[in-house]
């Protein structure tokens, strides 16, 4: 994939719903995040593994067409030609952040600046729904996604050590934010 990409952004519509979960492919984990609260500053440290691993999230079963049209909900699609190779999901939050449920890139389709289109057409829809930010939460062990959101503007706000309190995998779920 030398050749640059030509990628489109279109919302889910009744005929892309069959490709949503397309971009769900693995995703390398390399360590964790270690957050720290020091003089009412969040800040981070990561632990790196000597073995990465591997991990995929089971396909999303949404009720997709509450997606389709709504004032308050989105899902944003990137495709490469007919191939669904990206998707954001968000909606609007009760405190006025544009929340992103998920994002995703598929793996052979990463590093080619897909994640940061999503990102801005994210904002682009939070900003004319005149949305203050964007917001999302991430797993401790998720350190490139968490690199990706340091890179693009987001800051730690926040940890919850109990969200994950079944998951014996994850002790922490971070809240990442981007104020516009």
């Amino acid at each position: 994939m030398s050749n640059p990409l030509t990628i489109s952004i279109r919302p889910l519509d009744s005929s892309t719903v069959t490709v949503v979960n397309d971009a769900n492919d693995a995703f390398p984990v390399i360590g964790f995040i270690s957050p720290q609260f020091i003089d009412g500053e969040w800040s981070y440290e990561e632990q790196l593994f000597d073995r990465p691993q591997s991990i995929r999230f089971p396909d999303d079963q949404l009720d997709w067409t509450s997606y389709i049209d709504s004032a308050d909900r989105i899902v944003l699609l990137a495709f490469s030609g007919p191939s669904c190779v990206g998707q954001i999901r968000m909606h609007r939050d009760w405190n006025r952040f544009a929340y992103i449920e998920n994002i995703a890139v598929r793996s052979d389709y990463r590093q080619h600046g897909i994640g940061q289109q999503l990102l801005d057409a994210a904002t682009q829809w939070a900003k004319e729904k005149q949305l203050v930010g964007l917001s999302l939460e991430a797993q401790h062990d998720n350190v490139i996604a968490c690199r990706f959101y340091v890179r693009h503007g987001f800051k730690l706000g926040g940890v919850d050590t109990l969200k994950q309190f079944a998951n014996p995998h994850i002790d922490w779920t971070l809240y990442w934010y981007k104020v516009f």
